[in-house]
This record gives structure tokens, sequence and C-alpha cells, in this order.
């Protein structure tokens, strides 16, 4: 096996628990509703889920580990699109929140301000804020 193997791999692997992060937290209500399906779909394309991996980790979303990203930056993009899944249908009960709090401490982010974070994640979100301005919104939050 080669090193771009294991380096493809791995991303794969990495984005297929992302995917199945996401789809947990579709699925926290017991449905997926339009809205999160057309997010689920285009995730999909994004993050190179094939239609087979999909099925498969809609039957099973705890079959892949969240493996959270190295770098700050990239939590942040996890982050974005945990958020916009918890608020694709418009409705953020306390279920959605409890699961963006678990998946963000999963991610990586601190636990001593972990409420802040989903509380301003989800804020940007509400807001309609884009991948870039989520970014920087998250990155100069203490500032």
């Amino acid at each position: 096996m080669s090193i771009s193997d294991l380096f493809d791999s791995g991303f794969r692997n990495r984005n297929k628990g992302h995917f199945s992060a996401i789809v947990r937290v579709a699925l926290s209500d017991g449905i997926i509703t339009p809205e999160e399906k057309e997010f689920l779909d285009k995730l999909a394309i994004k993050l190179e889920i094939s239609q087979a991996e999909y099925e498969e980790i809609l039957e099973n979303p705890l079959k892949y580990p969240i493996n959270p990203p190295l770098m700050h930056t990239h939590r942040i993009e996890r982050l974005y699109d945990l958020s916009r899944m918890v608020y694709a249908d418009h409705i953020l009960g306390p279920k959605q929140h409890e699961l963006l709090t678990r998946f963000a401490l999963a991610l990586g982010f601190t636990a001593g301000n972990i409420t802040y974070i989903v509380d301003k994640a989800l804020k940007l979100v509400q807001m309609d804020a884009d991948l870039d301005t989520f970014t920087y919104e998250m990155q100069h939050m203490n500032r």
C-alpha cells in the first residue's frame, strides 16, 4: 500500500465520520426532513461519499467515529456543517442543542466554553452566515 493510498484512506474515513455525525444530527428527531435530505445530498457530494456509503451511513450512522481535524480552522468548518444541519429545518430543540454540544466536544472544542461556542455557532447559522463569516466570527469571538 502506498503513502497516497494511506492518506486517501484516512481522508475518506474522516469524511465518512463527519458525514455520519451530521446524519446523527439529522436523525435526532427521528425523521429526515426534505431540507435535511437536500443538505445531506449536497454534503455527500462535497465529501465524496458514494451512494453505497451514503445508504450504509443512513442505516447505521454510528458505524464511523468522529475524527477531529488537527487544525482549528477545519474544526470550525465541521462545526459549521453540523450547525447548519441542526438548523436545517429551522427548528431548534433541546435534543439538537445537546447533540451539537456533544459533537463540538468530540471535534476538540474546550468544555469550559462549549456552551458559548455552541450558542454562537447556532446564532450565526440562524443569521444565515456563510462559511467565511462563520469562520471569522468563531475565530475572533473572544477578541
